[in-house]
């Protein structure tokens, strides 16, 4: 296991910073992994990262040591993710995009547009490949809603889990980028639709968490396998002071919602690095949409990377403070990256396929045996087959659902099965008893006129009749 790559970056002093408090700074450079930090009270705090980023740093610097080796990574089957995190207006979408995705000079442009290139390069590199796609994915989380940046009509998109895939965004937009240059067309467009919004400390304050994410998957023919690995980008929402950025109205039930996620990510950062050895200790990963897509890249197999977004001055000392302890503390969080369950053998692709709907089958009924009895279980496998119920077995809240799903369906279909049973021997019943009320009506008017062979035969008919019910509740 490994721990979490954990940067600091110190933006410029901006204009508003330097006429309201002058040049001073509360940072410190000792080299490039280790500065001291002067807070509000002048008390001087120590810190060390992996790298340290500092005013005069180039966005090329951020992404070589910070992304690159994860994107080559995700070239190479194992998932990816980056994270920028910071007090709003600390620099977190500048490092993710640069002035602008479209137009910027090569010198300031950011991780996005240089994270798309080097996957092209590298795929470019690789030995053996002999197909491959990238597919490009653009959500952000608003108003603790997950919505499609590339299709605004999905604003509500629901989070899954699969045991193979880990987490996943159900129904998101996938769109196939040829090449660089159609990436950052996309990547442009998306990002059009994002949440921002004007507050006194950034004219374009972004309102939501965005994320990019990116699907490479890659043919190899020599080895006769498919491996396809994933590359997340996501640019947090900024941490907000009412008092400093003036937020009011639906801006500040924006902040608040930011607030509240941002809170549920260090309660999971918390609960990671705080547990006893040896114990399980429980990850709140569902309190926050935010929490739960970010799951894998905490706690599961992932190679993540944290960017914490500074900025130099005094007058946001407390803040900058707060972003570089939550670094501190992720720095020991452990990841678990690994390629083996993101390979899929190149037969799949080629008509065989694993995971046939026999099999899927045989799955969840040894599932529901763990809880039914032999009879139900044989009762549901005919139901299995009459239906053709299929779905994933690979995941877990798929699964949980369908033996709910199957368990409805079966007390439905018992009960009306009963119903219509009761409805057939209810009409039958009411049929011979008319009928037998005839018959001794019929008697009754024979002994009358003592017509005996007219009675007998009357007697004969009833005797069939009761004979034939008896024979109808003999099942």
């Amino acid at each position: 296991m490994s721990n979490i790559t954990v940067c600091a970056r110190f933006r410029p002093l901006s204009s508003r910073e330097r006429s309201n408090h002058g040049d001073s700074v509360c940072v410190h450079g000792i080299d490039t992994e280790t500065f001291v930090f002067k807070d509000e009270k002048e008390e001087d705090f120590s810190f060390s990262f992996d790298r340290v980023f500092y005013e005069k740093s180039e966005q090329v610097e951020v992404y070589e040591f910070l992304v690159l080796p994860i994107v080559q990574d995700a070239v190479n089957a194992i998932n990816g993710t980056i994270i920028t995190y910071g007090q709003t207006g600390a620099g977190k979408t500048y490092s993710m995009e640069g002035p602008s995705v479209l137009e910027c000079d090569e010198l300031k442009q950011g991780l996005l547009q240089r994270a798309a290139n080097g996957l092209f390069e590298c795929i470019k590199s690789t030995e053996g490949s002999v197909k491959h796609t990238i597919k490009l994915s653009m959500v952000e989380i608003y108003m603790e809603k997950v919505r499609d940046l590339f299709d605004l009509s999905k604003d509500n998109i629901q989070i899954k889990e699969s045991r193979v895939q880990g987490i996943l965004l159900s129904g998101v937009t996938e769109i196939a980028i040829s090449g660089p240059a159609d990436a950052l067309q996309r990547l442009s467009s998306g990002i059009a639709n994002r949440a921002v919004g004007e507050t006194q400390m950034n004219m374009a304050s972004s309102r939501s968490h965005c994320i990019y994410i990116f699907t490479i998957q890659q043919e190899l023919a020599k080895e006769k396998r498919v491996k396809s690995g994933k590359l997340v980008l996501v640019d947090l929402a900024g941490s907000e002071k009412v008092e400093k950025t003036g937020a009011e109205g639906r801006v500040l039930e924006e902040a608040k919602t930011i607030n509240k996620s941002l809170s549920a990510l260090g309660n999971v950062i918390n609960a990671l690095t705080c547990g006893s050895p040896g114990k399980t200790n429980h990850i709140p990963y569902r309190d926050s949409k935010l929490t739960r897509i970010l799951q894998d890249a905490l706690g599961g197999n992932s190679r993540t990377a944290l960017l914490c977004c500074c900025s130099p001055s005094s007058s946001n000392a407390s803040e900058s403070l707060s972003t570089l302890r939550f670094g501190t503390r992720a720095k020991h969080i452990k990841a678990s990256p690994r390629p083996l369950c993101n390979e899929d053998h190149y037969a799949k692709n080629h008509g065989a396929s694993h995971a046939t709907k026999d099999d899927s089958m045989e799955r969840i009924l040894n599932k529901m045996r763990e809880r039914l009895d032999v009879e139900d279980v044989n009762l549901l496998e005919e139901l299995f087959i009459l239906e053709g119920i299929f779905f994933d077995p690979n995941s877990v809240e798929e699964l949980d659902q369908a033996f709910e799903d199957v368990t409805t369906q079966t007390i439905s279909a018992l009960h009306q099965a009963v119903e219509d049973l009761l409805k057939r021997v209810n009409k039958a019943l009411k049929a011979r008893i008319a009928a037998a009320e005839r018959l001794n009506a019929l008697q009754t008017k024979a002994v009358e006129n003592g017509n005996t062979n007219v009675l007998r035969k009357i007697s004969d008919l009833l005797s069939l009749s009761i004979s034939w019910i008896r024979s109808f509740f003999a099942f």
